[in-house]
């Protein structure tokens, strides 16, 4: 058994720090309690949605579970009312 080697962190060799190292990212609705989240406000709206047209998940955008959920009602609403395409880009010339 002399051949056996362990797998503890001082067997292995180091790793490069080439990985992606995120930001602490924090909801820009509780850090600033003046924007309001409405159905309305297209610009700030279109933050929160891909190129496809999808809402983008908490974990890209930063937004906390509380303010994800009105965001993603208000993109809902948003869509219903025609002001955001259900699918697409936004700014996309469909002519």
């Amino acid at each position: 058994m002399s051949d056996y080697k362990s797998n503890s962190s001082q067997d292995r060799p180091a790793r490069n720090n080439k990985h992606y190292i995120s930001r602490p990212k924090f909801c820009q609705f509780c850090s600033d309690p003046k924007i309001v989240i409405d159905y309305k406000n297209v610009e700030l709206m279109s933050r929160f949605i891909n190129e496809t047209g999808k809402i983008r998940p908490s974990r890209q955008t930063g937004t906390c579970a509380k303010h994800q959920r009105e965001v993603s009602t208000a993109i809902k609403n948003a869509r219903h009312i025609a002001l955001i395409p259900f699918e697409g880009d936004l700014w996309g010339e469909n002519n």
